[in-house]
C-alpha cells in the first residue's frame, strides 16, 4: 500500500473502533475523547497475526473495528481486502495480550 492509503486504511479502523465503543462502553469512550488526543498507535503484523489479535480482543470485550478495503481497481487488483484491524480505547492491560507479538509500522 502507498502510505497515501495506509493512512486511510489507519483512519477507518480508528474511527471504526471507537465508534464501536460509544455503542458497546459509552462511559469509557467518553472517558478517552476527554483526554485528547488519546494514545494511538500503528503496528504491523501477518495476516494470521491480525486474525489471532482479532480473536483476542472480542474475548477480551475490547472494542475493535475490521476494514475490508472494497477493492477498487487501483488497489489489491480490485479485490476486497482485510487492510486494518482498530481496537480500543482499551486499558494497558487489555492491550498489551493482543500487541505483544506485532511490531512498529
Amino acid at each position: 500500500m502507498t502510505p497515501g492509503k495506509m493512512a486511510s486504511q489507519a483512519g477507518h479502523a480508528y474511527l471504526g473502533a471507537f465508534l464501536e465503543s460509544q455503542r458497546l462502553n459509552s462511559a469509557q469512550a467518553t472517558e478517552y475523547a476527554s483526554e485528547a488526543p488519546g494514545t494511538k498507535v500503528c503496528l504491523q503484523g501477518s495476516l494470521p497475526d491480525i486474525i489471532k489479535a482479532h480473536a483476542q480482543a472480542k474475548a477480551l470485550g475490547v472494542p475493535f473495528f475490521v476494514v475490508i478495503d472494497s477493492g477498487c481497481q487501483n488497489f489489491f487488483e480490485g479485490a476486497p481486502t482485510l487492510t486494518a484491524f482498530g481496537f480500543g480505547p482499551a486499558t494497558d492491560e487489555q492491550v498489551k495480550p493482543i500487541t505483544k507479538k506485532l511490531k512498529l509500522l
